[in-house]
């Protein structure tokens, strides 16, 4: 039995809807066609039916998933917060620690750790000049703390990504 022939159940109709409302959102549909399209997806009665209704919608891209618990959240931040008292050995260690455990922590640590390797960089190009900058830094390096203890994704401005 082919799978397309099987009924379809207002979950899944919900579901395709659910899609349908995000693509118009997204701009990919105009109205006439979104109404046409969520009116054939609530009538439609089998998976090849409601198959044909998405067939030319690609999906959204994923963004990546919030860390599932807090403990990451936590560790994500303090490898930014880290680079306050020691540039970039505070975001190293956390790296080499924890960043094969979550990927969360890895994303934030290097993040954390290429920005404080351009800082430095900055400072060792201008003679000492650059140090000017860490009050700023520090700033920035609280914002992007917040944002790792809050779930987010966060990405230095003007930072060379020498690290992956």
């Amino acid at each position: 039995m082919d799978t397309t022939d099987l009924r379809v159940g207002d979950a899944e109709r919900e579901a395709a809807v659910d899609r349908l409302q995000q693509a118009y959102a997204e701009g990919r549909l105009d109205h006439g066609e979104f109404d046409m399209r969520v009116h054939l997806a609530m009538t439609a009665k089998t998976r090849s039916e409601l198959g044909a209704v998405m067939l030319d919608l690609v999906p959204a891209p994923r963004s990546r998933p919030a860390p599932s618990d807090g403990e990451d959240r936590l560790l994500a931040g303090l490898a930014h917060a880290s680079g306050y008292f020691t540039t970039f050995v505070g975001p190293l260690v956390f790296l080499l620690l924890s960043g094969r455990r979550s990927a969360y922590v890895r994303r934030h640590a290097l993040e954390a750790l290429n920005f404080q390797l351009t800082l430095l960089a900055v400072v060792v190009l201008t003679f000492g000049i650059g140090a000017i900058l860490y009050a700023v830094t520090w700033i920035v390096a609280g914002v992007a703390a917040v944002a790792a203890l809050a779930g987010h994704e966060f990405r230095y401005p003007f930072t060379l990504r020498l690290l992956r």
